[in-house]
């Protein structure tokens, strides 16, 4: 992405100003909701090695695969954090991703946990609170369709992982 391609993350910023610094290495994010927005870049573009990098090493999936996948990440809305700043261990980031999905607009609601160690922040876990079709009621946790469109169960697909480490 060049210099003056918005950033994926909604922060108004440039993506090279923003999340293409933490993507590329050349800054860490200083705060949970910045890791936060920049995991759901990397999301959006597919970058699994910058997701696994970012998350809390005992809890970490063995992998993570992309191909099946068949979804357009198209905006992120932060709903509310808790700690996660400068002088914090612990953060909680409450937010909204919207995407579509054959022709869908949908929302995955989910609350995240960071912890910061040695001055880096880290994706903890997750607690999905739902998805849903915009406009229609969030259906809730680990029963919701996977966001990832593999017709699963959001337990028996991507969740697996993230709660075997739980």
């Amino acid at each position: 992405m060049d210099t003056v391609t918005p950033c994926l993350c909604g922060s108004g910023l440039a993506y090279s100003q923003c999340c293409g610094a933490f993507h590329s290495g050349e800054k860490i994010p200083a705060t949970a909701e910045a890791l936060m927005r920049s995991r759901y870049s990397a999301y959006a573009l597919r970058d699994g090695d910058y997701l696994q990098a970012t998350w809390v090493l005992n809890k970490r999936p063995k992998s993570i695969d992309f191909s099946k996948e068949n979804v357009v990440w198209q905006r992120l809305e932060i709903i509310a954090t808790k700690q996660g700043g400068l002088k914090d261990s612990k953060g909680v980031v409450e937010f909204k991703a919207y995407f579509e999905q054959a022709g869908e607009e949908q929302v995955l609601h989910e609350i995240s946990r960071f912890t910061k160690l040695n001055g880096r922040w880290f994706y903890s876990d997750g607690t999905l609170k739902g998805i849903a079709k915009v406009g229609q009621p969030v259906l809730h946790g680990q029963n919701a369709p996977c966001a990832c469109g593999s017709g699963k169960k959001f337990k028996r697909c991507c969740g697996k992982d993230a709660s075997a480490g739980s």
